[in-house]
């Protein structure tokens, strides 16, 4: 069972604990991080992109030449798509890209994205923030003092104090433990954990 020190706001070990092998032990499937990742970006794309298609070009009902004689090449409709101005052909239409994965594919990839940060010892737990009021600069010197500034911070339950303080610093996200998902946490450098959400993460992925 995988044990890790856990530091406070001034990077002071103050204790220790326990990982679950199942959930930061397990194997690094790389397979399922890369389904559960381009599924997540499928997810969040708006899918309104929308051309015109022959017929629904405005004008072109009359024909522009006639037929034969002119020494141009024929032609029938200004809204053709060989014409500037006409329709496109197989343009995009409005869709929804989104799809369905298993319940279970999803949690074996959030295993393995937490089990590859701790094998890089990128994965640190943090006894808490402590922060007096919503203030950027008070957040901020949290991370520097824990030598980061490209992380993903989980937080148990919300938290206004560190959600709002943290909400404007470029590279970093704090996120619920209830959110915790595979894109974010490969994006990040290092993975910032609080100590009261390792109960939750290990409860919901065991």
């Amino acid at each position: 069972m995988p044990t890790l020190d856990v530091i406070d706001r001034n990077n002071q070990k103050v204790g220790q604990v326990e990982l679950s092998e199942a959930v930061f032990g397990a194997e690094v499937k790389p397979h399922l991080l890369h389904e559960v990742v381009v599924w997540q970006l499928a997810k969040r794309r708006a899918g309104t992109a929308c051309t015109k298609i022959r017929k629904e070009v405005r004008g072109g009902g009359r024909k522009p030449w006639r037929q034969k004689g002119t020494g141009r090449a024929r032609s029938g409709s200004r809204r053709s798509p060989l014409w500037r101005g006409g329709g496109t052909i197989f343009g995009p239409k409005p869709r929804d890209y989104n799809y369905t994965v298993p319940k279970k594919v999803k949690k074996a990839a959030l295993r393995s994205a937490l089990s590859s940060k701790l094998g890089e010892e990128k994965l640190t737990v943090l006894k808490g923030f402590d922060l007096e009021s919503i203030k950027t600069k008070d957040f901020v010197a949290v991370l520097s003092n824990l030598s980061t500034s490209d992380c993903l911070v989980v937080i148990p339950t919300a938290d206004d104090m560190v959600e709002k303080s943290g909400r404007n610093v470029p590279k970093v996200k704090v996120l619920r433990a209830e959110g915790l998902n595979v894109y974010d946490i490969l994006k990040y450098d290092r993975l910032l954990l609080l100590e009261g959400a390792v109960a939750g993460i290990e409860e919901a992925l065991s």
